[in-house]
């Protein structure tokens, strides 16, 4: 008979010696060492009113819950002692990938989790239980997870890659934040595997497509591309003056413009007429009744929606007109300055 079969037949006999003398827990930490299994283990007694079934289906519930945090501590604490260790240089980052790792971390969901039988000892009233999940056995699912997303990973990259070549930036931008949360669970994955599994070294493809992904988003951060349509009257005469207001100080707050409406991550909306209002003091006054709409192209609705007047006083009624749809301009510029970022 092989060794294996002879440890197997005397952790068995053990373990029903120890449940007969009504230590349970000692018996199946034998069956089930830490060197090969995350366990949790919960004991308690039967509630008034509960029958034994139930509080055994209780505090099995308790010992898989046990088990999973159990789990997620040992990494936390191998995330935080590795965050300290590699701050010196960059503590923002790192702080910033502590905090991402332990709220993936805590979002985990730990499979393969199995139980022994709830034991009830009848002369404490305790009900006893036990749940146990194999190292290896969760390794190899992470592992195959994490060879799934890294893959993922890669092709959303690539997929940036080729939407900035043809300039659809917005696109591009929406895949780099779908890559950078892929990541940052690669990342939290790679932790579990160390804490489960030691030995298994970093996989350096994260960092190369980290790096990878600053760089794309560096580019596409550098211009938020408008759309403007613009119709303007001052009095009979088409115009474009509050456009071309716009686009000169829009400009200088990093936005640049462009004809298609499809590759603008924003489109702005402008209607003014200028109207005579009167005289004051022997100069014409005129006012320019504007209306104004921001669409958000990466939020698909309207962002912000306005109507306003604005006075504008010449000797001329031409000039008087003008004036208003100039000093309009900077208005609008500085309600919808907001929400373009």
């Amino acid at each position: 008979m092989s060794k294996i079969v002879w440890l197997t037949l005397f952790l068995t006999t053990v373990s029903f010696a120890l449940l007969g003398q009504g230590e349970p827990r000692r018996a199946w930490e034998l069956k089930f060492p830490s060197a090969a299994f995350f366990t949790g283990y919960a004991q308690g007694n039967v509630r008034q009113g509960e029958s034994v079934e139930d509080a055994k289906i209780r505090l099995l519930k308790d010992a898989q819950s046990l088990l999973s945090e159990n789990i997620r501590v040992t990494v936390r604490s191998q995330t935080t002692s590795r965050t300290v260790s590699t701050t010196t240089n960059n503590v923002q980052r790192f702080d910033a990938v502590f905090a991402s790792d332990v709220q993936i971390i805590s979002d985990i969901e730990i499979v393969g989790i199995r139980s022994e039988p709830p034991y009830y000892d009848s002369k404490t009233g305790i009900v006893h239980a036990f749940a146990y999940v194999n190292r290896h056995e969760l390794a190899n699912y992470y592992k195959s997870v994490f060879a799934m997303n890294l893959v993922q990973a890669e092709s959303l990259l690539q997929t940036v890659q080729n939407l900035e070549a043809t300039g659809e930036k917005i696109k591009a931008r929406r895949q780099c934040e779908a890559a950078d949360s892929l990541l940052a669970k690669l990342r939290s994955t790679q932790r579990l595997l160390t804490a489960i599994e030691h030995g298994i070294a970093p996989d350096e493809k994260i960092e190369t497509l980290h790096n990878r992904l600053v760089q794309m988003q560096a580019r596409l951060a550098q211009a938020v591309l408008v759309y403007l349509k613009s119709g303007e009257r001052n009095f009979a005469e088409p115009t474009t003056v509050v456009a071309n207001q716009l686009k000169s100080s829009l400009s200088a707050k990093g936005c640049s413009f462009t004809d298609d409406p499809a590759q603008a991550e924003f489109r702005v909306f402008i209607e003014a007429a200028t109207r005579h209002y009167g005289n004051e003091f022997g100069f014409i006054v005129c006012f320019a009744d504007v209306a104004v709409q921001l669409f958000d192209v990466r939020k698909d609705k309207t962002v912000f929606q306005d109507e306003f007047s604005q006075k504008g006083i010449a000797t001329s009624q031409e000039v008087a007109g003008r004036k208003a749809l100039e000093d309009a301009a900077p208005v609008i510029v500085k309600k919808i300055s907001l929400w373009i970022q």
